[in-house]
């Protein structure tokens, strides 16, 4: 894991998505009507609608949406039944890639997937293929420009949180955790005045793939064909 950076994959993700902003909040507000069905409305007692409203917040999704999104769920007005699928497959080069999504119609969601993989130079596999060589991580990054705190004393902090582990650089502090774990680090560190310039629960490579630029830009190609259909909430590659 050291070394290898997932914060340039979310900047990069995140400069592709500012243009489609209005099908990311629909997605995330998805996201949240299961969250509220599944575990309530109320996000003090429902650790998963709790994390997917910062999520949220931290993509600028207006209050309105998401507190629509839980009065939905509250009442259940549209009847949706959303089912969450992961599929597995291959990239070009043999990278591993997995897909999170959630879907009122497994038969159009699965068609979309693979036709986005074999248009992709992609292949799309058995269930099992790949999840295996990705652990499953609390994920959370601190912007070092203007904290006065330095690496050491950081880092104590974070192993007395409760963290796993800590990646630095000069303009990031990247924490990983176990899931179980995640929730009170974040917590802890927001109340040490910490701001997270992301925090999410999510799937970290064991080790990465290295590839050259020309297959870089046909992975992210795939990711992109992926992550436009409606249905797919994440996108996880070992590529670095």
């Amino acid at each position: 894991m050291a070394g290898h950076s997932k914060w340039k994959n979310i900047q990069r993700r995140k400069n592709a998505q500012d243009a489609k902003r209005g099908k990311i909040f629909m997605k995330l507000a998805k996201e949240i009507y299961v969250a509220a069905r599944e575990g309530g409305p109320d996000p003090e007692s429902n650790a998963s609608l709790r994390l997917v409203i910062d999520k949220a917040k931290n993509a600028n999704m207006p209050n309105d949406n998401i507190d629509r999104a839980i009065k939905k769920a509250a009442g259940n007005q549209d009847g949706s039944n959303y089912e969450e699928i992961t599929y597995e497959g291959y990239g070009p080069a043999g990278v591993a890639v997995m897909v999170k999504c959630l879907t009122d119609n497994k038969n159009r969601i699965a068609t979309n997937v693979r036709t986005a993989f074999s248009k992709n130079g992609g292949s799309l596999g058995e269930t099992g293929c790949v999840s295996y060589m990705f652990n499953r991580k609390g994920y959370i990054v601190i912007e070092r420009e203007e904290l006065e705190t330095d690496e050491e004393e950081f880092m104590l902090e974070v192993i007395d949180l409760g963290a796993d582990e800590l990646e630095t650089s000069d303009e990031l502090f990247e924490i990983y955790t176990e899931p179980e774990q995640f929730e009170g680090v974040k917590k802890g560190l927001e109340e040490r005045g910490y701001q997270a310039a992301t925090a999410e629960i999510t799937m970290i490579p064991q080790t990465y793939a290295e590839v050259d630029e020309a297959v870089q830009e046909k992975i992210e190609k795939l990711v992109d064909a992926l992550e436009d259909d409606d249905d797919v909430q994440e996108v996880y590659t070992n590529v670095h």
